[in-house]
């Protein structure tokens, strides 16, 4: 039987106007906004809609690479380390598809990305407060009416417009999500169509015309270029492997993946981090950089049995790993090769390289909110460096003449840490929003979550994760 959750009425499918405004708007739907979405649904005291200008969900299509598997245990849902009644969660998913049994035996905490992908797409296709095909277009602060107006574009299935549309909301929440991260020696490089130099988030598309190549280089020493080097290794004859490897890290280090080391990625150290001063984040930021950019265990151990089993008839892999290596500049020579300019950061040498594709695994950057918010800028409170401050409830710190609450979603790692990424942490923050949103413990918060004591002082916690209100944002509904 493949029968979602039963669905209860009380999200708005509608497009409110300003006398019935919706309590919670949603801008962009990826994990972390479906998560809000999936806790907010039972909640039937609460009108909300989230919108995503694309025509379904799909997370990171592009690497959905055969056997590759989340870097977090399946616990780490939607919903679950909320709520784990929630029938949004991975295993009623899995039951829902009569699959509980095979997972059972499998004995597997991390799930493949695609089995992920596949979830999180029947959660979106479930929830009614989603709206796929709909631009944002503009945000504004209607004085008023103490409500913000949300300009929509409404697309039809080739993405070309086919309706304007406004909606009205008492609250926001941003969720827009990352943008690939393309070097900027190689940003000329990346937009001409002759050769192949692409960002690891649109492998997939690629990978057959990447084969082809008879010399590629991956740069990026994160999980994403090492699963995109041991899928290409794989698929090549040995002895002509043709594969170079290139990375800034001063060494292919495994993640940081000890049981209290993971407790980087928990409520209590993102508090810890939050009350640090500005200065002392924005240091401690960068020297965590293995605690979120390093490689799995188990890609690394494969990896290095593939090179080896390659030297099982005397000879090596023509493969070539080197670390600790900046790309200064980039061109192409003649019309299907690249050439790349390389120094090594200890020895302070340069060198060359010519290449016939590049695969660029360089990470993410969040997105700007500057286009978005433009109307809202002259209220946005920003710290020494011109970012957006933001409260540890995830509410951008606005000026007080807007009395509506703003929330991100993974656009605030300068204030919350290194896990404001991680999908371990999206259903606390989800749960933390709502109940911030509301003014009631909604969900019971847990007041301690690791056994390190971040700090010499220890700030006590609330049990119910009950937040204070920014302004009065809620009205009751009879």
């Amino acid at each position: 039987m493949n029968t979602p959750p039963h669905i209860e009425p009380g999200t708005a499918t509608d497009t409110p106007g300003p006398d019935e405004p919706l309590d919670l708007v949603g801008i962009g739907i990826g994990p972390f906004n479906l998560s809000l979405a999936a806790l907010a649904h039972p909640l039937t005291e609460l009108r909300t809609a989230f919108y995503d200008q694309h025509p379904a969900f799909h997370w990171h299509p592009g690497l959905l690479i055969d056997g590759a598997t989340l870097q977090v245990p399946f616990l780490a849902d939607l919903v679950t380390l909320a709520d784990p009644a929630s029938p949004w969660t991975f295993l009623n998913y899995l039951k829902t598809r009569e699959r509980l049994f095979p997972f059972y035996f499998a004995e597997r905490f991390h799930i493949h990305r695609a089995e992920y992908d596949a979830y999180c797409r029947w959660v979106s296709e479930n929830l009614p407060s989603l709206h796929f095909g709909h631009q944002i277009d503009a945000v504004r602060w209607n004085h008023e009416r103490s409500l913000f107006e949300v300009d929509f574009t409404q697309l039809d299935a080739d993405g070309e417009a086919e309706a304007l549309g406004r909606t009205y909301a008492r609250n926001l929440v941003l969720g827009i999500g990352t943008a690939p991260h393309i070097p900027v020696p190689l940003r000329p490089l990346a937009e001409a169509p002759t050769v192949p130099v692409i960002h690891a988030a649109d492998y997939l598309d690629h990978r057959d015309r990447l084969l082809a190549a008879d010399h590629l280089t991956v740069i990026g020493a994160g999980q994403s270029g090492a699963e995109i080097f041991l899928d290409q290794l794989r698929a090549r004859p040995a002895g002509r492997e043709n594969l170079h490897w290139l990375a800034r890290t001063p060494a292919f280090a495994p993640m940081e993946y000890s049981k209290l080391g993971l407790e980087h990625f928990t409520p209590d150290y993102t508090r810890y981090f939050h009350a640090l001063p500005e200065r002392v984040r924005d240091e401690l930021l960068p020297a965590q950089w293995q605690l979120y950019k390093g490689i799995d265990h188990d890609t690394l151990a494969a990896l290095h049995d593939e090179l080896y089993r390659r030297t099982l008839d005397g000879g090596w892999p023509n493969a070539v790993l080197t670390p600790g290596v900046q790309v200064r500049t980039a061109g192409r020579v003649g019309t299907t090769k690249v050439e790349l300019h390389l120094e090594h950061a200890q020895q302070g040498s340069r060198s060359r390289l010519t290449t016939d594709a590049v695969v660029l695994a360089t990470g993410y950057r969040e997105r700007r909110l500057d286009t978005l918010l433009a109307a809202l800028d002259p209220y946005l409170r920003r710290d020494a460096s011109e970012r957006p401050r933001i409260d540890e409830h995830h509410r951008l710190v606005l000026d007080p003449a807007i009395t509506g609450s703003l929330y991100v979603q993974n656009a605030e790692r300068h204030t919350h840490g290194v896990g404001t990424p991680d999908l371990g942490l999206a259903a606390w923050r989800s749960a933390t929003i709502l109940n911030s949103l509301t003014g009631t413990p909604t969900y019971s918060l847990p007041t301690r979550t690791s056994f390190t004591t971040f700090g010499l002082s220890h700030p006590p916690t609330r049990r119910t994760g009950t937040v204070p209100r920014q302004g009065s944002t809620l009205v009751p509904r009879h």
